[in-house]
């Protein structure tokens, strides 16, 4: 069965799972919505490690349309996102447990 509002009509199963064919995806740096057409975008996971480095097993997907990689803008974007979401830290700042591995 179908449900939804107005333009965004999802397919639905019995178990209350979404069964659509395609779900789009938007671009991680404009919020524009990635078509199914655009074979230059990319989507990947980066993975999220404690802190001694270790992988924890968690990820961050990211996905970058086409025009944005086409502008070359896909590099400075994901730094910003990262940074945003904590993953990345600025190069130069110091944290607590840093300083307490180099003393």
């Amino acid at each position: 069965f179908f449900s939804g509002q107005g333009c965004c009509v999802t397919m639905i199963n019995e178990e209350g799972i979404n069964v659509d064919a395609y779900i789009p995806r938007k671009c991680s740096a404009t919020n524009q919505l990635i078509t199914a057409k655009d074979h230059a975008s990319v989507q990947f996971n980066v993975g999220l490690v404690d802190e001694n480095g270790v992988y924890t097993g968690d990820y961050k997907s990211v996905a970058f349309a086409g025009f944005q990689r086409k502008k070359g803008a896909t590099d400075q974007a994901l730094n910003r996102i990262m940074l945003k979401e904590n993953i990345l830290r600025e190069k130069g700042i110091e944290t607590e447990e840093s300083k307490k591995r180099v003393r």
